[in-house]
């Protein structure tokens, strides 16, 4: 019987130990406004579309209690950041920097708009050398036109 109590109780005690500690401390809301800051430049790992001010995921609850903490401690927006890349890699930042190995992401749009105005100019321009090269309609073409738009053609030719 006591077996049974035990499990159940411990059951029941079982989602929170999985629950995120959320410390927010409305105590400080210059240091609140920091921390939320500084977590619109630090991408979720978990959501990875988020930033972890965004997200609710454990991972995102823990970087900014980290973030907060480390802010408690005096350290400096750089500081932080630079830890969390240093513990985390670049992915971490949600705006990648700007460097020879992300130059295709931050250029390559407008590289691509460049490509593709070149492609539409270069198009539109044969287009209209072949209108210009095309053989003008004789007088019998124009009136065979004519008569096949107004539905006559058929008329004559049975």
């Amino acid at each position: 019987m006591h077996s049974k109590l035990l499990f159940l109780v411990l059951l029941l005690l079982m989602p929170l130990v999985h629950a995120a500690p959320t410390v927010v401390t409305k105590d400080d809301p210059v240091l609140e406004k920091r921390v939320m800051d500084l977590s619109t430049h630090l991408r979720c790992l978990v959501c990875q579309n988020q930033t972890i001010a965004d997200s609710n995921a454990e991972l995102a609850v823990d970087l900014k209690n980290q973030v907060r903490e480390k802010l408690r401690q005096g350290q400096s927006e750089q500081e932080i950041l630079d830890y969390m890349v240093k513990r985390y890699g670049e992915f971490v930042l949600f705006s990648p920097l700007v460097k020879s190995t992300t130059w295709l992401l931050w250029f390559g749009p407008l590289l691509l708009l460049v490509v593709g105005l070149g492609v539409l100019f270069a198009v539109l321009r044969q287009r209209r050398k072949m209108m210009q090269r095309a053989p003008a309609l004789s007088a019998d073409d124009h009136a065979r036109a004519a008569s096949l738009l107004s539905g006559k053609e058929g008329e004559g030719h049975s």
